[in-house]
């Protein structure tokens, strides 16, 4: 799937939710998704919150999923582990989603988060596990 497929399969998945992320890349590698800044991101002392890099990086994983399996709406986290490597600056967000495997019943993807301020730093990486429905029979 593209990235406006993706964008449409997001909407789709997620109706009456206004998702600030746009999917802007896709391809075997893995996928591209940006989130503009926005002051509700924010916590005390100016860096962009934990759960704004969570939610993006949960995102990012479901993206990438979707992207090799095809639209299923069915496909749920059972793990996310996340590491916040440096205090991210107010500033929009891209992260990046490969899936390092892809099995029957479960996909690990593995996230990165950069700001888009100057510099492009790495803000966050994630490692998550997508449990993937069962086959209909």
């Amino acid at each position: 799937m593209g990235p406006d497929e993706l964008n449409e399969f997001l909407a789709a998945a997620f109706p009456g939710t206004d998702l600030p992320m746009r999917v802007t890349g896709a391809d075997d590698a893995g996928v591209v998704v940006e989130q503009p800044y926005d002051d509700r991101q924010l916590r005390p002392g100016g860096t962009i919150s934990g759960p704004t890099l969570m939610t993006l990086a949960d995102t990012v994983a479901y993206v990438a999923v979707v992207s090799q399996i095809g639209p299923e709406f069915l496909t749920v986290t059972s793990n996310l582990s996340i590491d916040f490597l440096r205090k991210p600056p107010a500033a929009g967000l891209r992260a990046t989603g490969e899936v390092l495997k892809l099995g029957r019943r479960q996909a690990v993807i593995d996230v990165r988060i950069h700001t888009t301020a100057a510099g492009d730093a790495l803000v966050a990486r994630a490692t998550c596990t997508y449990a993937l429905p069962a086959p209909e029979r």
